[in-house]
């Protein structure tokens, strides 16, 4: 019973790290998505769109992007980048939002997700 309680003790006091993020090792992972996608100042559209401000943000809504036909339908159904969204779609584009033109295969650890919807939310537009 002991080892139980600890157990959880454990794991509650490790999960709100994890889902926070970390945006420094944020930064890091991001360089996997640099490729296709910028953020900062004077950041622009490059294969996918640029990622200031997407924490919140509408989906498909960066200025001068032709998006696919599957965000535009998510866009009319009114998403937005919440966290659940994001975390979602990060480990798995083409499963969550079938038809999109993203290639990336998804990131499959859950703390580089959290690390780079952190490193995200430090590019939020004013």
């Amino acid at each position: 019973m002991r080892n139980l309680i600890a157990t959880f003790i454990c794991l509650v006091s490790v999960s709100p790290a994890i889902a926070a993020g970390d945006a420094v090792k944020g930064e890091a992972v991001f360089k996997r998505c640099s490729a296709c996608h910028a953020v900062g100042e004077g950041a622009k559209n490059k294969v996918g769109p640029e990622l200031n401000g997407i924490v919140g943000r509408k989906v498909a809504a960066a200025p001068g992007f032709n998006y696919s036909p599957a965000f535009k339908a998510k866009a009319a159904e009114g998403w937005s980048w919440d966290e659940t969204h994001l975390t979602e779609y990060l480990a798995d584009p083409k499963g969550y939002v079938p038809g999109t033109k993203m290639v990336f295969p998804g990131l499959k650890k859950p703390e580089e997700i959290a690390d780079v919807i952190a490193y995200l939310e430090t590019f939020k537009t004013p």
